[in-house]
């Protein structure tokens, strides 16, 4: 049963306050309608499409908070930060990020977007990879959107250390993941 129009725009800002990260398609196939009619809906409750939206809260939020890598160093786009605990980021695979022959994104793009993350969580003006264990579990395409959580595990005083847990999704289903030991000039709190 088709929802009627006002309802149905009601719920769609309901629905992204739940869940931004939902492409025009997705909230397409939540109401059973075309993309056309999101698109329209969206226009009408003057939400501005996907990737507009996560960039203008993303940018803003970025500035205020980061402090260990310029806005422009980053690869990916970081959706969501809480310093020294955990972040979040978006990498829109296209065809430039894939081998031509197999259609497969090169493994440096998913290693790039997961260290900026492991690097920008950290609440320091300077951290650095010291070293990485690394596990790709499922081959990323063009069109993929690479989504990035990384999660600060533990923290070594002695040697001004870090570990950084990042696990990255398709669609849920995980397809890289990284153990991060990162050197900090300062310990947490101190």
């Amino acid at each position: 049963m088709r929802v009627p129009k006002k309802e149905r725009q009601q719920l769609l800002n309901r629905l992204l306050e739940v869940d931004p990260f939902l492409t025009d398609e997705d909230i397409a196939r939540h109401f059973s309608v075309s993309v056309q009619t999101v698109r329209l809906d969206r226009l009408e409750c003057g939400i501005p499409e996907l990737r507009e939206r996560l960039k203008s809260v993303a940018s803003q939020h970025m500035q205020e908070t980061v402090k260990s890598l310029q806005t422009e160093e980053i690869f990916g786009e970081i959706i969501d930060i809480e310093l020294d605990n955990k972040a979040l980021s978006i990498f829109d695979v296209t065809e430039d990020h894939v081998f031509k022959r197999n259609g497969i994104a090169r493994g440096h793009h998913l290693f790039a977007q997961a260290n900026s993350l492991a690097v920008a969580v950290l609440d320091d003006d300077l951290a650095l990879t010291v070293r990485t264990s690394l596990h790709f579990s499922k081959p990323v395409k063009a069109g993929d959107r690479v989504i990035a959580r990384a999660i600060v595990r533990q923290e070594t005083l002695k040697n001004k250390s870090t570990v950084v847990d990042v696990i990255s999704t398709v669609e849920n289903e995980p397809v890289f993941s990284g153990e991060f030991l990162m050197y900090r000039t300062t310990r947490k709190g101190g």
